[in-house]
């Protein structure tokens, strides 16, 4: 198997090392360990290696479904990549919203041949008759990161359910990346509830701020899920010990709290950077979640060059748009910024940036 580079992983792999403020980051800012009780016993595999029945329950009870419709992954990361595996063989099809987070359609690429689908500019609206065209007979699966990465866009649940149609009225299935969804303050319903032909993947990284748990999931169709964990034990075998304690806690009590700590926190940091935005005459999208893609500023020649001088002179991290390119679609005239950080090193870095500009 080859597959293309991560572009956006190799770019953060050269600076965000050196540099002092993260506005690349793409979920909301990390909680600390305390807030939690971090002994889960012995370090042993979690058995069943699926996931324990109940954290599979609590999950599954979010998608209508059971819990034998639900296999628990390290990270949305191992999710989306279990999901590719099992669904898609050479010889298939795949069509894949864009842009999005490069793994959706690299992935992929490796196994089958995929359309890409692009959102409209300047508002990234999804034209579902733009994937319906796109579809043909060997078409197996449809690909939406809802909210979207990196533009912040949320698809409202009408395009959402007829984009599920259109994959079950093709025999496919709609695989819906929702990592952001609780990040919207009215989220569409998952993927995952809107029939059979629904598969919805998330995890507790962006909108609860505990990434370095390393805790997600695949839902769906229990044929979907059965593949899912034979693949799956040839990857991870089983979600780490830790981070399956801790998601216990929080589907046990914890996820209303931390998700209203979130939206919170999310809107405060939503107005700091829209005024900045706008500040500086660049056109504000109203995103949902805690990512924008904003147009790069006049005076330079491309994302790669903004993104660089700002790293360089301000030590401060964005993420260019070339690394959200696919397919013969650029966005080397966007970047990136994440918003979702403490609201002092937002702001922080925000201010940095000005002095680039």
């Amino acid at each position: 198997m080859d597959v293309d580079a991560f572009e956006l992983e190799r770019w953060f792999a050269e600076y965000e090392h050196d540099a002092d403020v993260m506005l690349a980051e793409s979920g909301v800012r990390s909680l600390p360990a305390d807030r939690f009780d971090t002994d889960p016993g012995d370090l042993g595999y979690v058995i069943p290696t699926s996931g324990a029945p109940d954290v599979r329950e609590a999950i599954a009870a979010d998608y209508g479904r059971g819990a034998e419709e639900v296999v628990c992954t390290v990270g949305a990361q191992e999710a989306n990549f279990l999901a590719f595996q099992s669904m898609l063989s050479p010889g298939d099809h795949a069509v894949v919203v864009t842009p999005t987070y490069e793994s959706l359609h690299a992935v992929p690429d490796t196994i089958c041949d995929v359309t890409r689908v692009p959102l409209n500019e300047p508002s990234w609206t999804l034209d579902v008759d733009a994937v319906a065209d796109a579809v043909r007979p060997e078409t197996e699966l449809v690909v939406v990161n809802n909210p979207n990465n990196p533009t912040g866009r949320n698809h409202p649940e009408d395009a959402m359910r007829a984009l599920y149609d259109v994959a079950a009225d093709n025999d496919a299935y709609l695989l819906g990346d929702e990592v952001y969804r609780l990040l919207a303050e009215d989220p569409a319903p998952p993927v995952a509830s809107m029939g059979e032909h629904g598969v919805s993947t998330a995890s507790l990284s962006k909108a609860y701020g505990l990434a370095g748990l390393r805790f997600g999931w695949l839902a769906g169709p229990e044929d979907v899920v059965a593949s899912a964990e034979r693949w799956k034990d040839y990857t991870t075998i089983s979600p780490s010990k830790f981070g399956h304690h801790v998601a216990r806690q929080v589907f046990e009590g914890e996820a209303a709290d931390l998700r209203a700590e979130a939206l919170e926190h999310v809107r405060e940091n939503h107005e700091i950077t829209a005024e900045w935005a706008r500040g500086h005459g660049l056109d504000w999208p109203d995103p949902v979640g805690c990512n924008v893609f904003l147009r790069v500023p006049d005076g330079f020649d491309d994302a790669r060059a903004f993104c660089r001088t700002v790293v360089e002179d301000a030590g401060v991290v964005l993420a260019p748009g070339d690394c959200f390119s696919t397919g013969g679609e650029s966005y080397d005239g966007y970047f990136r910024l994440g918003f979702g950080l403490p609201t002092d090193e937002l702001r922080e870095g925000l201010a940095r940036v000005d002095g680039v500009l």
